[in-house]
């Protein structure tokens, strides 16, 4: 391995291409609604990330909704559709991205053996051909096209150069070479690029981009090994979303371009202090919790147990943390606001937590904050964060059923049983009542007797957002519901009632996907 890559980007700067609303999105249970994806845009437009790869528009209606709205919304960073190489994808692409001055492309195709013989059926110069028509085609809408042979890394080396060189050829920019299946080790997939770089003509004039799962635990690894040798792009998404084990973490890859940059002599345009955040944000609207132990953002990210590590840190913080916890943007204390904290100061802690609400729903936190407020004697940022949840979810403005009362009956000598009020958007409130084998099972019953949807129960949980007796509790849940997975996330300081909305919101979000999306993945699994 070389000790420097040569830049093909031109000044030793590299490209983040964050792909949390596409692939992200794919986790089991991450299916993100159209206010979240905003959300987690501007988010992302913040902490300043290159390209944001906001959807793959021809999935459903909803995918190509939320890739031309954040088109329409999010100027700045590049925004990018996915599509795979054929005329409907790319024209279905080209449609959502129009009007947004800097929009890519990003087609796709599969090159190695196992894909061609099992999943495609097409010999060799047949995918050559599709690969250069998807890139001809996608220049009819936009100048920045990207190219990805899918299953780069287990793709033989002569058959990948040529067809990278047929692309680069055609007029692609951007050269991304994926380990579609988390297969690769650094050594290995490092070689691969640098294969490409002293064998395909033209390729100083394109970013070399790499994409990489994490099935093997070696996504950074092998986009950082890659960056080595050239790449100057790396994909990536925040807490490391994405299908079965994820993507290349973008908190993980940053920082380390960032803290060892002796070693790289790189850098990226992110403002780490951001990190966090962006991170709590994911997480709240995703419903995918990050591990305790997880690099960079996770709880334990900064703390120290040890008596020896405690000793060191209070001598010199360097003994033990290779990063300031303030880099990464992890607040120093969340006690923020009280009962008489005004509006800009709320104003101010909302946007500081990552939120972008308009002055409806900003009001709207507000009341609510101060309902808390009477309720509490302190409030934290998990509680700020708490109420801004509430109006993003209140974004599925076709919401079909809203709570208007829950009540339980349960004890160690009764049999649980609920009573739920619904009131539906047609004005009409729904009763029914349902026995259980606890008050959370019952509310749950009863809200299924209601709005005739039945789900399979597959997770549930329960926490306390922050401290003290008075602590809102924060309910999720993950049902199963013709095969797919979806979760929902409430808070109140009554736990059952935040159970009771949780599981509402995956009703809602069922009864509007049967009613006006319908979600339908195509065949091909992108990446």
């Amino acid at each position: 391995m070389s000790d420097q890559g040569a830049t093909n980007s031109g000044d030793g700067r590299i490209l983040i291409f964050d792909t949390t609303l596409r692939d992200g999105e794919q986790s089991p249970g991450a299916s993100m609604n159209l206010a979240e994806k905003l959300q987690v845009a501007h988010a992302l437009k913040e902490l300043n990330v290159d390209i944001i790869e906001a959807g793959f528009p021809i999935a459903s209606p909803g995918d190509f909704e939320a890739v031309q709205a954040i088109a329409r919304e999010i100027q700045g960073p590049t925004i990018c559709g996915l599509a795979r190489c054929n005329h409907a994808d790319i024209d279905r692409a080209g449609e959502a991205l129009r009007g947004n001055a800097n929009s890519r492309i990003h087609v796709f195709l599969a090159t190695s053996a196992i894909h061609r013989e099992f999943k495609l059926k097409m010999a060799k110069d047949e995918i050559i051909r599709r690969a250069v028509d998807g890139v001809t085609r996608a220049l009819q809408y936009v100048a920045d096209v990207e190219f990805s042979p899918e299953d780069a890394a287990r793709t033989e080396l002569d058959f990948l150069t040529d067809v990278v060189q047929a692309v680069v050829d055609a007029g692609a920019r951007t050269l991304n070479i994926p380990d579609t299946v988390g297969y690769a080790v650094p050594e290995q997939y490092a070689a691969c690029i640098a294969h490409l770089r002293h064998h395909v003509r033209g390729i100083d004039k394109v970013v070399l981009s790499v994409h990489c799962h994490n099935d093997l635990g070696l996504a950074v690894a092998n986009s950082l090994a890659a960056v080595r040798e050239g790449a100057r792009q790396i994909e990536c998404t925040i807490n490391g979303l994405g299908e079965r084990a994820g993507n290349c973490a973008l908190e993980e890859v940053v920082m380390a371009l960032r803290t060892r940059r002796d070693y790289f002599g790189l850098e990226t345009g992110i403002q780490t202090r951001r990190l966090h955040a962006t991170s709590r944000l994911v997480s709240h609207v995703t419903g995918i919790a990050v591990q305790r132990n997880k690099a960079i953002v996770g709880q334990n990210a900064f703390a120290h147990e040890a008596g020896i590590h405690q000793d060191g840190m209070l001598k010199d913080r360097s003994t033990y943390e290779i990063m300031r916890p303030e880099d990464v943007g992890v607040p120093q204390t969340e006690l923020v606001l009280g009962k008489h904290s005004g509006r800009h100061a709320l104003r101010q802690r909302v946007a500081d937590l990552g939120y972008h609400l308009d002055d409806d729903k900003l009001e709207k936190v507000y009341d609510a904050f101060k309902v808390l407020a009477d309720r509490k004697k302190v409030i934290y940022d998990a509680d700020i964060e708490a109420l801004c949840e509430q109006q993003v979810h209140q974004g599925e403005t076709q919401a079909a059923w809203t709570l208007e009362a829950v009540t339980c009956n349960a004890g160690s000598a009764t049999i649980p049983s609920a009573v739920v009020c619904l009131w539906h958007r047609d004005g009409v409130v729904h009763r029914d009542s349902a026995l259980g084998d606890g008050p959370v099972d019952a509310v749950f019953k009863a809200i299924e007797r209601i709005t005739g949807i039945q789900v399979v129960l597959k997770d549930y949980r329960i926490r306390s957002v922050t401290v003290g007796e008075d602590a809102q509790g924060e309910a999720q849940v993950e049902v199963e519901h013709n095969g797919k997975s979806l979760t929902g996330r409430a808070y109140s300081t009554d736990v059952i009632e935040a159970s009771a909305l949780a599981f509402l919101q995956v009703i809602n979000r069922l009864t509007l996907q049967s009613a006006v999306e319908k979600r339908i993945r195509p065949t091909e699994n992108p990446l």
